[in-house]
């Protein structure tokens, strides 16, 4: 039997008795070079690949940053298990961070200006919580000439102070690592680049004591915003080649930061676990499969920068078919019906692509045409207004069998929530929520249509809002509590509208406006409840407000959400955008007769113009990308009227005997 190398022999002498954990950062230039390729895409791939052939890893994406990535802010995010958006701090760039050797150990300088500026962010953020939390702070790091120390933060305590340090050559840095071993429970390291860093790792797997939690992050350039980092863990229950996961993402193969330091103190048996941590313990999820998290890992990166080119070549489609209809008043109604309704299967069709992850002019060309198409086979199967009842129908009951399902088809998509960005990473995004109000109400009226109100029509708005209110909220469809809030308001909005007769006189009483008051109250009261039955008290809503542990804790939840919507207020084109919408929602209030002229005001579509614009006015209120959601509802409500102008001459709104009728049954029905 061959002798064990030196390092090996160190490290084993310094095998720690009970539990422990290493915490080691690989370079990006790490991985094997690519054959025949140089592209960032390809190096990622080899990057996995290596951590993939470590025997006892498994493998996971990690979400690095919410906002621009900078590692003092990964390394912090680390050390409090818990983020904000860069944007929510006074200053979005963090101090720089330094090691500065003290006595057996070391202070991070600039950790004192980190603290302050985590102290005036609207959450608890505590740097240095991990360390500060093991054993007094029982901490150590290992460094590497050539670094800057910036990792090495991770083991500082509240104080800014690392209990031990070792600064060496590279040659040295796993005998260096074994000592530390032999004296803390936690040691964070830095690996050299190149094959020694893989070798080194694969050494460090080799001798990893049964006991001891082995986590390798990459570290990658700095300054894209939202970085997504190669991750892999060893020591898992459940053992290695596996994908990660944990229930801040409910996502297979992915992770966030804020997972670390739970994942570590649970590990080191740390009881209870702090306040301030939002991170969950990294579980394991299935076999390993590199192939897929590769896919996922180039899919997550493309999401942002295709949305508004895939959603403007669409547009563009349409105004081509309306301006080459133009001539021939039937074919243009055609033209407005079938592009109306093919933007409203949109979040339908874009599932699609990310199913089979095409390239970009692929799928702007498969998300425009298909879009199209099926608008056009819609308008010509079922008759107008029936034609929206199949796209709100469809849609919702895919987005929920995808989400039941975990084919991560909406996470993938260019309408779905983006993990790149670090914020939200399962469930219905803010890009849909409003958009699906307005085209499930749509629906509803058009189902109703002409003429239906009363308790009849008020009790189909109800149950179609309450059904949507369940997707749109519950933790292992669409995770929304803002969702949950419009949609309760738009439809409380909309119920009372098409119950009220023209009989009664009375119009909008005291107890119908109460009615839409306490609505938005009784939907969150339902939401804790589902939430409690279906995940334990783990959802999106009671994990933020319900487990909030003061009342400045929901303070820092609302000040949050708000400065979230300002800032989402100033970005790029959206001032103009919602400058845009709230003129056309107001020109459509005021004309409204006009706007509804194709169905003769009637009642139905009354309110669901007035519930789709509820929908985005709360949205903005209670959402964090604040006027993103009014702007979507608006322009819904937008395709939803265009659709109905684009009415077959052959058809006349509904005639005085329809609407006598129509009255009779109501009558009948009792009235409201």
């Amino acid at each position: 039997m061959a002798a064990a190398s030196p390092a090996k022999a160190s490290a084993a002498a310094g095998e720690v008795r009970g539990a422990s954990a290493l915490l080691v950062f690989l370079p990006s230039s790490s991985a094997a070079p690519a054959s025949g390729s140089g592209r960032r895409g390809s190096a990622q791939a080899s990057f996995e690949a290596q951590l993939a052939d470590v025997k006892g890893f498994s493998v996971g994406i990690m979400s690095a940053s919410q906002g621009r990535y900078t590692t003092a802010q990964l390394v912090l995010d680390i050390t409090q298990g818990a983020r904000i958006a860069s944007s929510a701090y006074s200053s979005s760039r963090p101090p720089a961070l330094s090691l500065k050797p003290a006595g057996a150990g070391a202070v991070v300088e600039g950790w004192p200006a980190a603290r302050r500026r985590a102290e005036d962010a609207p959450q608890l953020l505590r740097p240095g919580l991990l360390a500060t939390w093991i054993a007094g702070g029982s901490a150590g790091y290992a460094g590497i000439p050539g670094g800057d120390g910036t990792d090495g933060a991770v083991a500082a305590d509240r104080e800014g102070h690392i209990a031990s340090l070792t600064l060496g050559p590279s040659a040295s840095l796993l005998a260096r690592i074994a000592a530390l071993r032999r004296t803390v429970p936690f040691v964070v390291a830095d690996l050299p680049g190149g094959a020694e860093g893989r070798a080194d790792l694969r050494e460090l797997a080799e001798i990893r004591p049964p006991e001891e939690l082995l986590i390798v992050v990459q570290r990658a350039p700095e300054g894209r915003a939202g970085e997504l980092l190669w991750t892999a863990v060893a020591g898992l229950p459940g053992g290695g080649d596996h994908e990660l996961t944990s229930r801040t993402t409910r996502e297979h193969g992915l992770i966030a930061s804020i997972d670390i330091a739970p994942t570590i103190l649970e590990r080191l048996r740390v009881r209870p676990m702090p306040a301030g941590v939002r991170g969950a313990a990294i579980e394991t999820d299935g076999t390993l499969h590199s192939a897929s998290l590769r896919g996922l890992m180039s899919r997550l990166r493309v999401i942002g920068g295709r949305r508004l080119k895939a959603l403007g070549l669409l547009l563009a489609a349409w105004v081509l078919l309306l301006g080459l209809s133009a001539p021939w008043p039937r074919a243009r109604a055609v033209a407005m019906r079938s592009g109306a309704l093919g933007v409203l299967w949109a979040p339908l069709v874009v599932l699609l692509p990310a199913a089979i992850e095409p390239g970009a002019a692929s799928e702007y060309a498969m998300i425009a045409a298909g879009c199209v198409l099926l608008g056009a086979l819609t308008d010509r199967l079922l008759p107008w207004p029936r034609a929206l009842i199949a796209p709100a129908l469809v849609t919702v009951i895919a987005l929920v069998v995808d989400a039941l399902a975990g084919t991560q088809l909406l996470m993938r998509a260019l309408l779905g929530p983006n993990p790149a960005l670090g914020a939200r990473f399962y469930g219905i995004g803010n890009e849909l929520k409003s958009g699906l109000a307005v085209l499930v109400l749509a629906a509803v009226a058009a189902a109703l249509y002409p003429a239906a109100r009363g308790r009849l029509a008020a009790g189909a708005m109800a149950l179609a809002g309450l059904l949507l209110a369940v997707v749109e909220g519950s933790a292992r469809i669409g995770a929304g509590v803002g969702g949950v809030v419009l949609v309760v308001a738009a439809f409380a909005v909309a119920s009372v509208i098409v119950a009220r007769l023209p009989a009664d006189g009375r119009g909008l009483t005291r107890r119908r406006a109460l009615i839409v008051l306490i609505s938005p109250l009784v939907g969150l009261v339902a939401l804790a409840v589902l939430d409690l039955v279906t995940a334990h008290g783990t959802g999106h809503f009671t994990g933020s407000v319900l487990h909030a542990r003061s009342a400045g804790d929901v303070r820092d939840v609302i000040v949050r959400r708000y400065s979230a919507a300002w800032d989402e207020l100033k970005n790029h084109a959206m001032p103009a955008a919602t400058a845009v919408a709230l003129i056309y929602a107001a020109f459509g209030v005021r004309r409204r007769e006009r706007l509804l002229a194709p169905v003769a005001s009637d009642p139905a579509w009354l309110a669901a113009l007035a519930g789709g614009l509820t929908a985005g006015v709360v949205g903005a209120l209670v959402e964090d990308s604040g006027p993103v959601l009014l702007v979507v509802a608006v322009f819904a409500l937008g395709c939803v009227a265009t659709y109905l102008w684009g009415r077959p001459r052959a058809l006349a709104p509904p005639t005085a005997r329809d609407v006598v009728r129509a009255e009779r049954y109501v009558a009948a029905d009792g009235g409201s």
